[in-house]
This record gives structure tokens, C-alpha cells and sequence, in this order.
């Protein structure tokens, strides 16, 4: 694919341009690098490094042409652009150069702080088996067409975005789910995407080490509904409180969901276990696998998209009672002594809590263990916080250590134990060694407990310092098993 230099420049705010304008470009790039001869530039301000000063490695390595925000810049047998902002130049840029992918698939977004991993892998998994062709992006993984590509982001860097959503097209895709994340919003990744429609999910506190405050993490989830076209729709959880904050000054057609309240989409619990859950959704009742009132309305959320696209109701829920685990998502583990361990990626106060209540309520009598810690260099005001909550749901509570990065691990053990009094801390035990902590959490249960291991779900690593090793939780597990 190439495209001419003026011709990437459609919907950018220019400022002025020195050199050739028709000069041809093969690649995007924003990483020094990986630019080869034919690449275009764009120099963004990232939180780490400034790409300004990586200009001339550019150059060097063969670019041909320079977006830029700061300074002047005339570079001999070079095309410079400077603009007002180069990071959203990158991913208009990016939405120029593949054609705009976008308006060509019936994108849905999802945004929230909890269960926009699972929603949007139901979904590509419902229209998937309601016979389309569909793509995914994902925390978890990304798809395109059933080909899988590894997720390093929530939400991907604008060229890999586009260039994803580009090779859905190519292949045919109809649909396509994606999870964005308040990062990519601040980041304006998703700039110049066209979407058909938008889910709210819920917001509670987290990302705040990057955010700083909650009231900026709200605003930047809230600015992708304010940035919604008017022939597009915003379904939000009106059982969130600051549900219908987020759509207030949205163009899009506002439509809702809800467990509790009078909503254009509704559902509620009428009976479950470990092994699912009745609903009624929409005055009609279907078996789904999933347990949790979390879980209630990320199918809520999941029927009622499927409904503004135009899916038949009935074909909807029969699939719908058919949709399996989705990886690192109380995914169930089960072994030597009736036990029942499920992974979870639960790593806020309020996914903690969500899969905790959700376990206590379908395991009735069961003995309930959580195993859990918290992330290094991430939001430590949580720490605490998810010490009692911990401690208030699980009969027994196992603190070790998550992705401890650059920080101690045993420092945040010991924030999270600050949170708790000393009946918590009575029934809590402390290991720092994850694996070790998983294993005398299981070999110290009792006949048919539940063990909620928490924090990584589907991740296969983790970061200690600035290594990262090969750990997952569920490999863990099922080595444990084989030794009870």
C-alpha cells in the first residue's frame, strides 16, 4: 500500500509544509526504529519520550517524510508537516493510509472500567455463531475472521489498529468488537474510527496513577460518547450511577440497560449455581453458563447490541445459552477433592468484590478462598481497599504478590494488609511467591471449597522489575491438581 504525502493529510490540522507534498510514503511509523526508507515519520510526545528528539534516527534509518507539533523543521530531501497536534495526526494518519477501515465494518466500542473483555468477546462470539464474519480487539486477544494476533493493549496503537481493522475488511468482516480503554481515549488512538455504536459498561476508581484523578478518568471514557456520530447508538448501564453522566451530551441515539431499573433492555436472576445461571431478559427466560449479577448484565449488555444491529431476538438468546468461558474470566478449574478454582482477572476493588459475590452466592456452603495482590507502579490508593473487600467475602484469604514491576513486593503485601483490622487479618495469610501462595491455598482446603485465584486471569507472565516471566495462573493450578 502507498499513498502520497497530501493525501494523508485529510482532516489534519496543517500548519504548514516544507518540501515535497506529492512525495510517496510506504510505511507509517511513530518508533524510530522501525522506520525503513519510505516510511513516514510522525513524532508524537509520549509519556516516557518525547519522539521529536528521535527525528534524525528517523531520518537516518530512511524516513522521507516528518509530521512534527514543536519547533520549525526543513530537513534537505525530506517532506516536513508540521501540525497543532501530532497524536491525533497519527491516528488520522493511520485511518488515511488504510483507506478508512472503519466506515466499511459495523464497529461497536466498549468502554468501562469492568467486563468490556468479556462483553466484546461474547459478542464476537454470538455473531460469529449467528453466521457472520467478525473481528475482535481485545485485552485478551485479537481476531480477525478467526485468525488469532497476540494483544499487547487493551487498545492497540492507531497503525496496528487500522492496519487490523483493514485486514477485516479485506477478509470480509461484517462486525467488528473492541474494547477501549481510557488510556487510548487520553491518546486519542481511536480518533478518526467510525463506529456504528458504543456500550457503557460501569466506571470505578482505577488507572489513577496514570489519570490522576477520578474525575479525569470519567471525562476520558465520556468523551468517547460525546464523539459518537448522530447515526449511531450509546447503550449504558443505567444500574451504574454515573450511567446516564456519560451520555449526556452525546449525538447518538441513547438507549439503556438494566438489572434494577425500567430500561429499554432488562434482565434478572432467577436462579443459579456454580454451573450457571436462569435469566429472564426481556420477559423471556434462557440458561446461560455464566454466574454473577456482573456477569447478568454483561449478557444484558450483549443482547441488548445485538438487538440495535438487528438480530433476530429469539436466535439471539438460543445462541446466547450456548457461549462458553471467556478466557481468564471466572474460568473454572476443577480437581482432586471436589475442588473448584476459578482464575479471574479481577484486579480493581470492584472486580474483586463482583467475582467474590458471585462465587459466595452460586457456592452457597462452600468454603470460600481468594487468593489475590496487587500490581506495582499502578494506582496504590486501591491496596487497601481490596484487602477488605477480600476479607469481608472469602471465608480465607491468601495476599501474595501480582505484577510487583518495580516496586517490593512485600511493600504491597504490607499496603494491602494496612487496609485490614485484626479479625481480617486473622483469617489472611501472607506469601510473596505466587506459585507458593496457589498451592497452600489448595492443598489446605477443604472438601468442595471454592478458591477464587484473582489479579491475571489470561495473562502468561509475570513483571518483576523490568523482566517479564512466563507464569499463568491456570497452568499453576492444574500442576497443583496433579499432586492432590
Amino acid at each position: 500500500m502507498k499513498k502520497r504525502v497530501n493525501q494523508l493529510l485529510d482532516g489534519i490540522g496543517v500548519i504548514r509544509i516544507d518540501g515535497d507534498p506529492e512525495r510517496v510514503i510506504d510505511t507509517i511509523c511513530y518508533d524510530s526504529r522501525k522506520c525503513t526508507p519510505g516510511s513516514l515519520f510522525i513524532a508524537v510526545n509520549g509519556t516516557d519520550a518525547d519522539g521529536h528528539a528521535f527525528i534524525p534516527k528517523a531520518v537516518e534509518a530512511g524516513a522521507c517524510a516528518v509530521v512534527y507539533q514543536e519547533g520549525d523543521l526543513a530537513i534537505d530531501g525530506v517532506t516536513t508537516v508540521k501540525v497543532d497536534d501530532s497524536r491525533k495526526a497519527l491516528a488520522l494518519v493511520a485511518d488515511n493510509f488504510y483507506d478508512h477501515p472503519s466506515a466499511n465494518l459495523e464497529l461497536v466500542g466498549i468502554t468501562g472500567t469492568n467486563g468490556k473483555s468479556t462483553t466484546v468477546t461474547l459478542l464476537y462470539d454470538l455473531f460469529t455463531a449467528l453466521g457472520y464474519s467478525c473481528g475482535l480487539l481485545s485485552t485478551i486477544v485479537n481476531k480477525v475472521d478467526g485468525i488469532e494476533i497476540p494483544a499487547s493493549q487493551t487498545t492497540p496503537d492507531p497503525v496496528s489498529l487500522n492496519s487490523m481493522l483493514a485486514m477485516m475488511v479485506g477478509r470480509g468482516c461484517q462486525y467488528c468488537f473492541m474494547e477501549i480503554s481510557s488510556h487510548s481515549l487520553a491518546q486519542d488512538r481511536v480518533a478518526g474510527l467510525k463506529f456504528r455504536g458504543g456500550i457503557f459498561s460501569n466506571i470505578t476508581h482505577d488507572h489513577l496513577d496514570y489519570h490522576k484523578t477520578f474525575a479525569e478518568y470519567l471525562r476520558c471514557k465520556k468523551s468517547f460518547f460525546d464523539n459518537l456520530p448522530a447515526d449511531a447508538f450509546a447503550l449504558t448501564n443505567l444500574d451504574d450511577r454515573n450511567g446516564t453522566v456519560m451520555v449526556q451530551n452525546t449525538k447518538a441515539e441513547v438507549r439503556t440497560y438494566s438489572c434494577h431499573k425500567m430500561a429499554d433492555f432488562r434482565c434478572k436472576i432467577i436462579e443459579e449455581g456454580l454451573d450457571g445461571m436462569l435469566l429472564e431478559m426481556d420477559g423471556r427466560q434462557f440458561w446461560s453458563r455464566f454466574i454473577g449479577a456482573h456477569n447478568a448484565h454483561n449478557l444484558l449488555a450483549v443482547y441488548g447490541t445485538a438487538m440495535l444491529l438487528g438480530a433476530d431476538s429469539d436466535e439471539v438468546l438460543v445462541k446466547m445459552s450456548a457461549l462458553g468461558c471467556v478466557p481468564g474470566r471466572l474460568e473454572y478449574i476443577r480437581g482432586g477433592n471436589d475442588l473448584t478454582v476459578a482464575v479471574d482477572y479481577a484486579h480493581t476493588p470492584d472486580g474483586l468484590e463482583n467475582a467474590l459475590k458471585a462465587l459466595r452466592e452460586a457456592g452457597r456452603d462452600r468454603m470460600l478462598i481468594c487468593v489475590f495482590g496487587c500490581g506495582g507502579n499502578r494506582d496504590r490508593t486501591k491496596r487497601p481497599e481490596m484487602g477488605v473487600i477480600a476479607a469481608k467475602y472469602a471465608d480465607r484469604v491468601v495476599v501474595t504478590s501480582d505484577n510487583p514491576r518495580k516496586e517490593d513486593p512485600d511493600a504491597i503485601i504490607a499496603e494491602i494488609r494496612a487496609g485490614m483490622d485484626a479479625k481480617m487479618r486473622a483469617k489472611s495469610i501472607f506469601i510473596t511467591d505466587r506459585r507458593e501462595a496457589i498451592r497452600t491455598a489448595m492443598m489446605t482446603a477443604p472438601e468442595g471449597a471454592v478458591i477464587l485465584v484473582a489479579g491475571k486471569g489470561h495473562e502468561d507472565y509475570q513483571i518483576i522489575g523490568e523482566t517479564k516471566f512466563h507464569f499463568d495462573d491456570r497452568e499453576v493450578v492444574r500442576d497443583i491438581f496433579k499432586e492432590l
